[in-house]
């Protein structure tokens, strides 16, 4: 049974007041599964989608990061996790309960919690074998954690359909992708056409067409003012980072961005998952490279299309190279970056970084639909884990990240922006 309304059998229920919890709108959704079946990345997946309004009740922070305590029959974190469920309904939030969440120590409080939520609840069990989660497993980038846990713990760990009582469960089988898997639940919870937070109505999309890209030439990014914070440029190799060779120049100003930006690119990696990395190419552009850069493209254009203008030169143009009195590289607050696995092999996003959209077929465009349902998965990881850490993705380029330039402030509805041209000490 996929959906639960009141009570675990679907029926009205009897539920006191003071017991009762949540509105008759608010959704709870709750995903099991043993380790490395997916779980913290539906239910991100899920609130991605949704936005604010949606609260992760995660077992793992609570138990391990809040209580560092083991997973016991009585442990405290199955009433705290429950205790934070519904004040977080009560709230008005939508709730997603994650975790493995052994049926026989927190069945109980799962089950009553269902029972008392006054709006839907919808409960999913990750069915992923042995044999996958040890695969999984071993993709991880925490060299420590894997000293320390072991393909035999987790067998030990594991549990084949561990099952809530009363059929509360819908039973999501391995072959489905992560992709197929969120749209699955926001369909059948309601979260998919639910409402969330209102967003200024003439606010830039970032998931629209072609035809509605804000591009670098549009006139209301260079009338964006520049407020310069004065943040240096710092090297990001000092701070642990994989650093790809293909953008070196003699100074190395291609492996510094401002020091606010360092900080959400080390926020961007912890956000994605074992055994994923953040590949960083290339940070500062001086703006005698840039501008190279901006003409060279421009005069192939020229080249291929002798009929076009100087404006649509320049426009298009702008597409792939941003023009260099604006640009966000030259002033240190954008980042080309994009996945490695833990051995540092790329990860397949659909086309190469830098490919323009000529050599590409479009393919470069981060909404590109001419890509495999893989490179879509890892590119939605890294678009997630970047925009979640405070980075504004230019919608032509994958791959292109910035924070408080002008072209940021624009698609923020800022007043000004933070981050103008700046030269390496």
């Amino acid at each position: 049974m996929a959906r639960v309304t009141g009570t675990p059998s679907g029926a009205p229920g009897r539920v006191s007041t003071a017991a009762a919890v949540g509105r008759e709108d608010t959704r709870l959704v709750v995903i099991r599964g043993n380790s490395a079946s997916g779980k913290s990345s539906v239910a991100q997946g899920l609130r991605d989608h949704y936005g604010r309004g949606v609260a992760i009740v995660g077992q793992d922070v609570i138990r391990r990061n809040v209580l560092r305590e083991h997973d016991t029959a009585r442990g405290a974190n199955i009433a705290l996790l429950g205790r934070i469920a519904r004040e977080a309904l009560d709230a008005g939030f939508h709730v997603v309960l994650e975790g493995i969440l052994y049926a026989d120590r927190y069945g109980h409080m799962i089950t009553s919690l269902v029972r008392d939520h006054r709006g839907a609840s919808h409960c999913y069990y990750l069915d992923v074998p042995l044999e996958a989660t040890l695969v999984r497993h071993a993709t991880k980038a925490d060299a420590s954690y894997l000293a320390h846990v072991t393909d035999s713990h987790l067998a030990s760990w594991f549990r084949e359909l561990d099952l809530l009582p009363g059929a509360l469960e819908t039973v999501i089988p391995a072959d489905s992708t992560l992709r197929n898997t969120i749209a699955r639940i926001l369909l059948e919870t309601g979260l998919a056409s639910a409402s969330p937070t209102p967003q200024p109505q003439d606010k830039p999309s970032q998931g629209d067409s072609m035809s509605k890209l804000v591009l670098m030439s549009d006139p209301r990014v260079a009338a964006i003012p520049v407020r310069e914070c004065g943040e240096p440029l710092v090297d990001v190799r000092d701070r642990g980072f994989r650093v790809d060779p293909r953008k070196h120049d003699p100074l190395g100003a291609f492996a510094h961005v401002r020091e606010g930006v360092l900080v959400r690119l080390e926020h961007a990696r912890s956000l994605l998952p074992a055994g994923t990395d953040l590949l960083f190419i290339e940070g500062y552009r001086p703006l005698a490279l840039q501008q190279r850069y901006f003409t060279e493209y421009r005069d192939q254009l020229a080249v291929a299309h002798p009929d076009w203008t100087a404006e649509e030169l320049h426009q298009n143009a702008s597409r792939y190279v941003s023009p260099p009195e604006i640009a966000p590289h030259s002033a240190g607050a954008a980042v080309d970056v994009t996945l490695v696995d833990q051995d540092g092999h790329e990860l397949d996003l659909g086309t190469r970084v830098n490919a323009s959209p000529e050599e590409s077929h479009g393919r470069c465009f981060t909404h590109a639909t001419n890509i495999s349902d893989r490179a879509r998965h890892h590119r939605t990881l890294l678009l997630d884990a970047m925009e979640s850490a405070g980075f504004t993705n230019y919608g032509t380029e994958f791959w292109h990240f910035s924070a408080a330039d002008r072209y940021d402030a624009l698609m923020r509805q800022e007043p000004h922006a933070r981050y103008g041209p700046i030269e390496l000490p």
